[in-house]
């Protein structure tokens, strides 16, 4: 197999979660034209259907799936029947994600169990679910997703913090369980990249000015940056790469 073989998602089924708008977006599309036929999942309906129709018009292969990450009863059953119909699973990136900017003191148990809900709880049992069904097959990649706050504290963001930091942990948990299986567990850390998620951030001159001076190569992200590196980890030529976090950051944390 040439190298650039290794690369191609040709005949695989993805699985990407909070797939109907910013970053989850784009890696649906990504992986779509890298070759795999993406299932695009979110709790907006609406949402994950655009996504699957730009897919489609752009002569890819996607379908949506609405499904909520906190609702962990459906999970099971909702990859059990994308098994059925595509009679495999290949990849599943696990971006469905969830912020409520709040100071440390003032943070509530009910803002904290929604943060970690999404963040944390949901990403662990995705994964868990995605995981049995590739075990059937012995192959597969998941490829959970992290921040920033995964490896620095960032102000107003504790809880956040907390549950991506606890992505880095479980990743490298599965990594271990799951690599007898040849399911190989990495996660991405993206830095600060424009999104509907981050976007007050950017609405603040304060806290614009404070990001961009910190990003060594002087600029925000964009999904473009990112889209390679998912493919990358989605692919045949990651497979000794298991239990690690990727951050893609613009070297801020070379800093």
């Amino acid at each position: 197999m040439g190298i650039l073989e290794k690369y191609s998602l040709k005949g695989r089924v993805a699985v990407v979660t909070g797939a109907s708008q910013g970053l989850g977006k784009g890696y649906a599309i990504g992986l779509a034209d890298a070759g795999a036929m993406v299932v695009c999942c979110g709790r907006s309906c609406k949402g994950v259907e655009a996504t699957a129709d730009q897919i489609n018009a752009l002569g890819g292969k996607a379908e949506p799936v609405a499904m909520d990450v906190t609702r962990i009863d459906e999970t099971g059953k909702i990859f059990e029947s994308i098994r059925e119909r595509h009679g495999r699973l290949d990849i599943l990136v696990n971006n469905a994600g969830f912020e409520d900017v709040s100071k440390f003191v003032d943070v509530t148990p009910e803002q904290y169990d929604t943060i970690m809900s999404v963040n944390l709880k949901g990403t662990f049992f995705t994964a868990q679910a995605a995981a049995r069904v590739m075990i059937q097959r012995k192959k597969g990649k998941i490829l959970n997703i992290g921040s920033l706050g995964s490896a620095i504290g960032l102000a107003e963001s504790s809880v956040y913090c907390g549950a991506k930091g606890g992505v880095v942990g479980v990743t490298r948990t599965m990594a271990i369980e799951l690599a007898k299986y040849n399911v190989q567990v990495n996660a991405l850390g993206p830095g600060y990249f424009r999104t509907p998620m981050t976007e007050p951030f950017f609405q603040d001159p304060t806290h614009r000015k404070w990001i961009e001076e910190r990003i060594p190569t002087g600029r925000v992200g964009t999904v473009e940056d990112l889209v390679g590196v998912v493919v990358f980890l989605c692919s045949d030529a990651s497979d000794y790469l298991t239990g690690q976090i990727i951050y893609v950051d613009g070297g801020w944390l070379a800093n």
